[in-house]
């Protein structure tokens, strides 16, 4: 699984796309819009958040030993998530993905990417795919670690479900970053119910945790403070274009790793209660209600 992750570093300078000259602007745009896709396309086809998740993490990890400038990177995600439905057990039939895509891409975009025989086209790409990623099919996601951590806390219920949505919907919306593949899915469950936690300025406990360590050391032990705030700060800054109240933290975070990961939650909190999601449909992926 190590093969899977990479620097920060790598990502934005070491790509196998910044070595064919795209910009890195220009490839984690392509990054989002390739994610969304399969997000939007997945919402439509009635699969579920981790069939979504999975085709997602396919196309991130495909593109780091792959250029877009060799690869159209609709067609890539049609492939993914036509094989993140056999990964999960949810198979969708390759025209149902065709037809679905083909509402959501523009028809002369959608010929010059999948060409005159679409299926093949789509089958083809599958096979380049699954020979890119090593026939490696093992993916975890954030979502399970989330919600046993999340059963594990003790305090007021009521607050814990409302840091556990917002933490669910930070998540979602990471899929359209490179989070999946800086950090292992039990440090992103940590990292966004910390962030949640101080958006709504509640201290998260847990049962036989001495005061002076962390809520997550007897779960997570190997778990550092200093990466969990570099994860919430980028959780928090890939809002910067999309909630105009997180701008300014974002940008002084870039700038200066030395800023708080408080003073961006504090940021948030001063602004709204909630943060929208961004490029996924809350209504089919939030989390169950806890009843206890």
């Amino acid at each position: 699984m190590a093969e899977w992750y990479f620097s920060r570093e790598d990502i934005e300078g070491g790509s196998p796309s910044r070595m064919h000259g795209l910009s890195l602007d220009a490839e984690l745009k392509l990054r989002r819009d390739g994610a969304r896709l399969i997000m939007e396309a997945g919402h439509t086809l009635q699969l579920s958040i981790e069939t979504i998740a999975t085709g997602v993490v396919l196309f991130h990890r495909f593109y780091m030993f792959c250029s877009f400038t060799a690869f159209p990177h609709r067609v890539v995600a049609a492939a993914c998530l036509f094989l993140s439905g056999k990964i999960e057990e949810t198979p969708k039939k390759c025209r149902d993905i065709l037809r679905t895509l083909h509402t959501l891409i523009p028809d002369a975009e959608f010929q010059a990417g999948f060409g005159s025989d679409p299926k093949e086209t789509l089958l083809v790409h599958e096979r380049i795919l699954l020979q890119t990623i090593k026939f490696d099919l093992q993916i975890s996601h954030p979502y399970s670690s989330l919600m046993k951590f999340a059963k594990a806390l003790s305090g007021d219920r009521v607050k814990i479900q409302k840091i556990v949505q917002m933490a669910w919907t930070f998540v979602n919306d990471s899929l359209c970053t490179t989070l999946c593949l800086q950090w292992e899915p039990h440090l992103v469950a940590v990292a966004v119910l910390q962030v949640a936690a101080q958006i709504h300025k509640f201290d998260l406990k847990m049962p036989s945790v001495e005061a002076d360590k962390s809520w997550w050391s007897n779960l997570v032990p190997d778990v550092d403070a200093d990466i969990i705030q570099e994860v919430g700060r980028q959780v928090l800054s890939s809002y910067e274009s999309s909630h105009p109240v997180l701008a300014s933290s974002a940008l002084s975070v870039t700038a200066s790793p030395s800023v708080s990961f408080d003073h961006m939650a504090s940021a948030v909190a001063s602004g709204r209660g909630h943060l929208p999601t961004h490029g996924i449909y809350v209504e089919s992926v939030s989390p169950p209600v806890s009843k206890s």
